[in-house]
């Protein structure tokens, strides 16, 4: 950056005590490497935060410091600044009166830059003193993601009306798949999802608009993007093709792909579905973070379920089912299950679709039904392999449930899911699949069904002031003593959400004599739920209700992913 006198700024930020003589030091050698501004040098090197230099910086130069997130900018005054303009010199437009713009900057004493600007603009210049980060997020915010790339694209194939040149169509998207542009928004894209923790990218088309969502905390969300992506929907789709080894001229079938990218440090595996519709191709994107495996002791469970399960795992044979919806966290934990127990006298093998993630240790079998691979089969090839534990993906047909109950019965241990509202359900459901009752209770040793929560954002966490009213819509008359309920504000961190990450909450059926009895009799699963719980069974709701009672997630949580007839039970 341009500003002078970095020396005297650094001296300032000491007399205020925001640093110490030594960081001013190690801040003035980094300034002559990179000619950063010094007070984004502090920020940098995490001496101090952004909101506690530019005050103190605002003050000594007489320029006001604004908090651009704060400020809610009209779009007018947003098309006067084109994206490339914003991004390049780190500023952000705020306002206009008569002939003035006001715009914040990272550095409002660079008198050349803001003369460029002045120039560029036609535009009388009236700087605020901006943090660079929030004033990026706000770039972000308001032209969208990539939109400097879409701004170049646009300018280098408009035609005489300002439109792209045969916008949308087959040859364009030829001529722009191998376009760095494209390239480039495409990779934005990617690592913006990966920014927002997002597990899904979905890529819509409609009639007037493409639309660009993340998936974050089991939650959709739209992605801001400029509207003039529209026009490059079909190089878009096209570049994503080709990264994914898929066909680049088939527009009237669904396809599925993969490919692996870095972000940063990262290696990611993505799983790319392409669904034809009138108005183009929808992408469905699913990102899967190859190290991102977990231990027992971090997937939620209590510490009565925990001893539950670490008893069930170590089952010489037997059948461990995991039940629950799609997305509901049943790999993560099947994978947590199978990394206990891996070691070198146990020969474990798995058959799934797809591999999500690849374990060390562990022989894992990719289904392919085009060539015959179903689960049955390889279940059948793998019983000739010597195996001690076996995970089966999924249960989806009756030859599948019977040799993965034989399997168990020739004394293996066996994991798997099956897609059940609940734990007692799962046991109607292998009955109404044609399965003999005594084979299911004589081979299934444990039923877990499970769901995400989000977790209330640490750092805007408070108490919940009416805990009575919102507990009387779980039918609890009142919490624990000295239980509080709390909830999330909403800040910058959980993207205003009041929510950041999630964990699981769990139901655990351990079939012992009387629920076997029970199967035998082709007793319902709401029976078997009532004399589960009769037991000391604890329902999900009521697994759920417990973290809301330790601060973990809110009441609304517990009620938008558990059945409303779910028994407590805490």
């Amino acid at each position: 950056m341009a500003m002078k006198n970095n020396v005297s700024i650094g001296e300032m930020l000491v007399n205020e005590k925001v640093i110490t003589p030594e960081q001013l030091e190690a801040c003035l050698k980094e300034e002559k490497r990179s000619g950063k501004f010094i007070c984004q040098i502090v920020v940098d090197l995490g001496f101090a935060a952004e909101e506690k230099v530019l005050p103190i910086l605002s003050k000594h130069i007489g320029i006001p410091y604004i908090k651009v997130k704060d400020k809610e900018i009209d779009k007018s005054v947003i098309e006067k600044v084109p994206a490339r303009f914003a991004i390049h010199y780190k500023l952000m437009p705020l306002q206009i009166e008569g002939d003035t713009l006001a715009i914040a900057v990272t550095d409002p004493l660079d008198v050349h830059t803001l003369d460029d600007i002045k120039l560029l603009l036609g535009y009388e210049i009236r700087p605020f003193l901006g943090g660079e980060k929030d004033i990026l997020e706000a770039i972000k915010r308001y032209y969208g993601i990539g939109a400097e790339t879409i701004e170049s694209i646009m300018a280098e194939t408009a035609g005489s009306d300002g439109m792209p040149a045969g916008a949308g169509s087959a040859k364009e998207a030829e001529e722009l798949v191998e376009d760095a542009s494209i390239i480039k928004f495409v990779n934005q894209i990617i690592q913006q999802a990966y920014y927002d923790r997002a597990t899904d990218i979905h890529i819509e088309p409609f009639e007037d608009e493409l639309k660009v969502r993340y998936r974050i905390d089991g939650i959709l969300y739209d992605a801001a993007i400029p509207p003039t992506i529209k026009y490059f929907q079909s190089a878009i789709v096209s570049r994503i093709k080709i990264m994914s080894n898929l066909n680049i001229a088939e527009h009237r079938l669904p396809q599925d792909g993969r490919m692996n990218v870095k972000v940063g440090e990262e290696e990611l595996d993505l799983r790319i579905s392409i669904l034809p519709t009138p108005y183009g191709e929808s992408l469905g994107i699913r990102l899967l973070f190859t190290k991102m495996l977990y231990s027992l002791e971090e997937l939620g469970l209590s510490e009565f379920d925990l001893k539950i399960l670490n008893e069930m795992i170590k089952k010489p044979h037997g059948i461990i089912l995991l039940t629950g919806p799609t997305g509901s966290g049943k790999t993560t934990t099947l994978y947590a299950c199978l990394s206990k127990i891996n070691n070198r006298e146990l020969k474990i093998l798995t058959i799934e679709d797809p591999i999500e993630y690849h374990l060390k240790g562990i022989t894992q079998i990719q289904v392919y039904p085009k060539i015959g691979l179903s689960f049955a089969n390889g279940l059948r090839s793998m019983l000739r392999h010597d195996p001690d534990v076996m995970m089966v993906g999924e249960i989806r047909d009756v030859e599948t449930a019977e040799i993965a109950i034989r399997v168990a019965l020739t004394g293996h241990l066996v994991f798997s899911t099956l897609h059940t509202n609940d734990a007692p359900g799962a046991m109607t459901r292998l009955l109404d699949m044609g399965i003999e009752p005594y084979l299911v209770a004589s081979s299934v040793e444990c039923v877990i069904a499970q769901r995400l929560v989000r977790l209330i954002c640490p750092k805007c966490k408070r108490p919940v002031k009416d805990k009575k009213l919102i507990l009387k819509e779980l039918g609890i008359t009142d919490a624990p003593e000295g239980a509080e309920l709390y909830e999330g504000k909403g800040c910058e961190s959980c993207k205003f959400t009041g929510y950041r990450g999630r964990t699981a909450i769990y139901e655990f059926l351990v079939l012992d004599e009387e629920i076997r009895e029970m199967v035998l009799n082709h007793s319902s699963a709401d029976q078997i739920r009532k004399k589960a719980v009769s037991l000391g069974m604890r329902a999900l709701r009521g697994d759920g209700i417990e973290k809301v009672f330790r601060g973990l997630t809110t009441v609304s949580e517990i009620i938008r992913v558990t059945p409303k007839e779910d028994i407590p039970n805490i």
